[in-house]
């Protein structure tokens, strides 16, 4: 193939690429709806390096601030990373951070923290296409604030009461947990004294099948207060930090018997 050819079918495909980019096969996230980041978590309660390290790193995919670098109008990678963008807003959208109740960020804060210990985000893909999303240790500890571990390891807690417990599952455990079906997580109607992994039919992880943990209250506590430290590789990523909202929970957990 002639310089002349080469050189048309180079043309030829950067405006197929460029043209086939108007396509959105996973959504349209709206780029023209553009928030700036300077008023992304003005009133976030939470230490200000996170708030910085949140704004810098997982803002392209969790808010309507997204910078759109120039590769992202070529297609197939406009729709790799669209679809990124509206996925990242499902889960997570730091725009509508001030919208959320208290319990709701701070369901949310934990699993920040639980993706971080995880190595999970961002994501392998995500890295492959945006090489500065790599998290260095400073963004990583920066981000682990948001769960401080002085709280997780307070000890101190008045006796457990089953009905803050039941308003506390209400709000922050139904997401993932019912009483009575298995949702993400197995059913937790007589969990108390159950045997971690014994729910017939249900996905667990290797580490929970094989932990060989009953749930007394001892270790309800303990796995309320830090899953990875107790079962390391557990699936589970949601804490409790707070002794007396632990002691009310698995109060009434007890009283579900």
């Amino acid at each position: 193939m002639t310089a002349a050819k080469l050189s048309c079918a180079a043309v030829g495909a950067i405006a197929a690429s460029l043209a086939l980019a108007r396509f959105h096969p996973f959504g349209d996230p709206q780029r023209y709806l553009q928030q700036s980041r300077a008023t992304l978590l003005q009133t976030a309660a939470m230490p200000d390096s996170s708030l910085r390290t949140l704004v810098a790193k997982c803002a392209d995919c969790h808010s309507n601030a997204t910078r759109w670098p120039i590769y992202s109008d070529a297609a197939p990678i406009s729709w790799m990373i669209e679809r990124d963008v509206i996925e990242g807003r499902k889960h997570l959208n730091l725009s509508h951070w001030n919208e959320l109740s208290a319990d709701r960020q701070q369901v949310l804060e934990q699993e920040i923290v639980h993706q971080i210990r995880k190595g999970i985000m961002p994501p392998v893909s995500y890295r492959l296409v945006h090489w500065q999303a790599h998290l260095r240790p400073s963004d990583r500890d920066a981000l682990m604030k948001l769960v401080p571990s002085e709280i997780a390891q307070a000890t101190a807690a008045q006796p457990g009461d089953a009905d803050r417990g039941r308003a506390l599952f209400n709000r922050r455990c139904t997401g993932c947990h019912a009483l009575d079906s298995d949702r993400e997580g197995p059913h937790l109607r007589g969990v108390y004294l159950r045997r971690a992994g014994s729910v017939a039919g249900f996905g667990y992880s290797s580490a929970i099948r094989n932990s060989g943990v009953t749930w007394t209250e001892a270790n309800l506590n303990r796995w309320l207060t830090d899953t990875d430290s107790m079962v390391p590789g557990s699936a589970m990523g949601f804490v409790v930090p707070k002794p007396q909202e632990r002691s009310d929970l698995i109060a009434f957990l007890r009283s579900l018997q």
